[in-house]
């Protein structure tokens, strides 16, 4: 089977882009890395990249005009490597219309909570603080709006009485690991059919 080209984009440790890296390498998935890029240059994603001999790019978004022309850039050198699929391992930026219309319904995104609920920056705290009992984390497609692109896969974490932000977000990111790649493999094999809100796995 041919592999799926994959671009990430990545704004810290880069543990999601480590876990699928893994599993190209192990075969249990269906995918190479081609390049990562991160919004922010010292982020330690580029470091892992490097080590694994895969492109690396930082782009300092004030280094760029606006934002448009900083997405622009970022779309010419995932078209440079012909990434077929774009995956945001902890990239914090809202996806803007450039790469929006370079790669429609070929942006998929992990958050750390069970979406709709929760989206934004702090998924784990806010789940914490609002006292749910049942978190988890979420892949979707990405749209124009804040975690609000159509759902793909979802997994269940448990929220225990003496759980901290920490904890639950350990616990989380263990499923983050699983799930991600599990994503990646359906779109490989062709098997994620997009309509309207809902993402249907063949």
């Amino acid at each position: 089977m041919k592999k799926l080209r994959l671009g990430v984009l990545a704004s810290g440790r880069g543990s999601n882009l480590q876990s699928i890296m893994d599993c190209c390498q192990r075969g249990s998935l269906a995918a190479e890395v081609v390049v990562v890029i991160s919004d922010k240059p010292s982020a330690y994603a580029l470091e892992r990249a490097r080590q694994a001999g895969i492109a690396a790019f930082g782009l300092e978004i004030a280094a760029f005009p606006s934002k448009g022309e900083y997405e622009q850039a970022v779309v010419k050198l995932l078209q440079q490597a012909d990434v077929e699929l774009v995956c945001l391992a902890g990239y914090m930026r809202l996806v803007g219309e450039a790469l929006l219309q370079a790669f429609p319904n070929k942006i998929m995104n992990i958050h750390p909570a069970l979406l709709p609920s929760f989206p934004g920056l702090h998924g784990q705290r806010d789940a914490l603080q609002y006292g749910v009992k049942i978190s988890g984390c979420t892949v979707h497609f990405i749209d124009e709006g804040m975690d609000t692109g159509p759902i793909i896969l979802q997994a269940a974490v448990p929220v225990l009485s003496e759980d901290t932000e920490e904890s639950l977000s350990a616990r989380i990111l263990e499923q983050e690991h699983r799930l991600y790649p599990e994503a990646i493999q359906l779109y490989a094999e062709g098997r994620l059919e997009v309509k309207g809100r809902r993402v249907y796995i063949k």
